[in-house]
């Protein structure tokens, strides 16, 4: 017999890492999703952006039992074809000519500092091993990637920290250009800050980045996390910057909701971790091969990405007529469907309480710190999800602000 289990039981048997919403999602299907009462919700969260074509797309589903009727899991002391042919379809769609996989976003990140730390030794000595990252950044929860990231608040608690990682203002190419020299083995951005508040990166900034790099033999890595397999509009936001990186790190939308996580290199630095310096027990099984090989094969199409810009702009065009008549956000920025709504100053520290608005309206959505509303749905949801979705948000502000409760 089944035991039956509610949202309590989180409180009581889980460690309390997470507060998850009082409902527990119990099914989806494309856009939509249900909680185990039965009721509805429009996803506008897309399992933090990694749902990239939504809930039981059929060719997804279809990959995945097909391969796991076949092989599941081998360990890293063998190959096999899913991961190889995902390999593949990465190095032929991208700047690379070598891919690591790994499990998460987090884990793709970690290799990624560990390979540029490497690779510093290797060319310049112990003395190689300044990292630059960004105020406000996120890159994972290990503690190297955790350090890394520009959130005191999430590392501080973990010192000491791994050392020689240094943080200037995210678009200040000045303040960057400044820390950057002979000394540093790499510079970690993300293209969109998502976590941090859903800002764009200005191309001069990216470019800026670039060239220092290049002149001190500095490796430049795109944390394209959530900023990957589409969800820009483009295949990779680096691609929409014109700016290539040395490191590229995938996760999220690479498994359409199955985890998996890669990092993406040349042959040349790729080369600097050989065997035995780092890896992993689940990372590039034959289930996740399978997956992600299937979602690129859909995401990668000129149709699909040309789908990921209009439906941007219908959801800027909606949002703008939404604060026009509620005046509350100072900003509505972002690329493609990672689209962030910055509230303004009066309404400071709110974003939550409008998200469980949200979802008393049957709405899922995210926030991107206490000031941001985030929208990261699936790449190809419907014009008219969108629009009832969107109906169902402004419902949530208003009956917020008609309790005063902003």
């Amino acid at each position: 017999m089944t035991q039956s289990v509610t949202r309590e039981d989180f409180d009581t048997w889980m460690v309390p890492l997470y507060a998850p919403a009082p409902f527990i999602p119990d099914r989806g299907f494309g856009s939509r999703l249900w909680d185990k009462e039965g009721k509805e919700y429009i996803d506008f969260a897309g399992g933090i952006a990694a749902n990239a074509l939504g809930h039981a797309h059929p060719a997804l589903r279809q990959a995945l039992e097909q391969q796991a009727a076949k092989l599941w899991h081998t360990g890293n002391g063998y190959t096999n074809e899913p991961i190889l042919r995902l390999a593949k379809q990465l190095i032929d769609a991208t700047f690379a000519e070598r891919a690591f996989f790994c499990n998460s976003g987090a884990e793709a990140n970690e290799a990624a500092l560990k390979l540029a730390r490497k690779y510093g030794h290797d060319r310049g000595g112990p003395e190689k091993s300044a990292i630059l990252a960004f105020d406000r950044a996120f890159h994972g929860r290990t503690l190297f990637t955790v350090s890394a990231g520009g959130q005191p608040a999430w590392s501080r608690d973990f010192a000491p920290l791994p050392p020689d990682i240094h943080h200037v203002p995210y678009n200040d190419l000045e303040a960057a250009a400044k820390l950057i020299d002979d000394r540093t083995c790499a510079v970690i951005v993300e293209p969109v800050q998502g976590e941090g508040g859903v800002i764009p990166a200005r191309r001069e900034f990216l470019a800026g980045l670039r060239e220092r790099c290049d002149r001190h033999d500095a490796l430049l890595i795109f944390d394209e996390v959530q900023t990957g397999v589409g969800r820009t509009g483009s295949l990779y936001a680096y691609m929409h910057y014109g700016v290539t990186p040395d490191v590229l790190t995938s996760a999220k939308a690479l498994g359409g909701g199955f985890p998996v996580g890669a990092m993406l290199t040349t042959d040349v630095i790729g080369r600097t971790l050989g065997v035995g310096t780092h890896g992993t027990t689940w990372g590039g099984n034959p289930l996740a091969g399978a997956v992600g090989g299937r979602v690129l094969e859909l995401v990668n199409t000129p149709e699909l990405l040309e789908g990921v810009r209009q439906r941007h702009q219908h959801f800027i065009t909606r949002l703008q007529a939404i604060n026009a008549r509620l005046a509350l956000f100072r900003e509505i920025r972002g690329l493609g469907l990672l689209i962030g709504c910055e509230l303004r100053p009066e309404y400071a520290g709110q974003a939550k309480t409008i998200l469980r608005a949200a979802a008393a309206e049957g709405l899922m959505m995210l926030v991107a710190g206490p000031d941001v509303l985030r929208f990261a749905p699936s790449l190809i949801i419907d014009e008219q999800d969108i629009d009832e979705g969107l109906e169902r948000f402004e419902h949530a502000c208003r009956n917020v602000v008609g309790e005063g409760r902003l």
